[in-house]
């Protein structure tokens, strides 16, 4: 819950021409809803794709005051959809089914789905940490197809690393990166856990990105705190 709209768009059109060249990966930002169309609207063009940071369980319109829903982010020209963030479950009472319909709600509209998975500091310290990634994972995508997963990129997000300054080591990452695939592999098969985009997002920054993408199961990054700034962000986006 950052940025007012002509923030939103200011740091947007600084981040613009800094990753203008920047072709070795897909470039994702995450504006809040009141901005996505503005952004949308000054990005359309460019190498950069926008995400919402939520949506709704329910796909039709109707009696859900203060909802937004998959087809609303559609309409507005962003292509990707955040579901199950850490915060979101933290603080708002997401589960794992919810983002299992958010998921759907997502897919529904040929967008492409970022979902979260992540244990807390007391569930990491208590072993339970694979426990814990293995069941969100399995709630989240429970009913989807093979064909559903090509629009799916998972984010892995250890909570105790979010926002704390503290991340996990990038043998920590890999570990639970590696799980991931070996769980997607068995439930979805082979050929889709390989092809599967998983990102770490805990405390990512430009000083620590290089290590992290260096890891055999880490794709990329759902960045926080330094994607506010968008020469950090650059600079996340062109660690090489």
């Amino acid at each position: 819950m950052y940025k007012l709209l002509n923030e939103a768009i200011d740091t947007l059109m600084e981040l613009k021409p800094l990753v203008n060249n920047s072709t070795h990966c897909e470039i994702v930002v995450a504006p809040v809803f009141t901005a996505l169309k503005s952004v949308c609207g000054r990005l359309e063009g460019s190498n950069i794709f926008i995400a919402a940071q939520n949506c709704s369980t329910e796909q039709k319109q109707g009696a859900r005051t203060g909802e937004v829903s998959a087809e609303m982010i559609k309409d507005t020209g962003a292509t990707h959809i955040i579901i199950g963030h850490s915060e979101r479950r933290q603080f708002y009472g997401e589960t794992d089914e919810t983002v299992n319909l958010k998921t759907r709600a997502c897919l529904a509209n040929n967008l492409t789905a970022i979902v979260c998975v992540g244990e807390m500091l007391e569930e990491r310290e208590s072993g339970r940490a694979e426990t814990v990634v293995e069941t969100q994972l399995g709630g989240a995508l429970v009913g989807l197809t093979v064909s559903d997963m090509k629009r799916i990129i998972i984010a892995y997000e250890p909570v105790w690393a979010i926002g704390t300054g503290k991340t996990a080591t990038p043998e920590q990452a890999q570990e639970i990166h590696a799980f991931i695939r070996q769980t997607l592999s068995e439930t979805q098969g082979d050929e889709v856990a390989q092809a599967m985009r998983i990102l770490y997002g805990g405390s990512v920054k430009p000083e620590n990105i290089k290590e992290l993408m260096n890891q055999a199961d880490i794709d990329g990054a759902l960045v926080g705190g330094a994607s506010l700034e968008a020469k950090s962000f650059a600079g996340i986006v062109n660690y090489k």
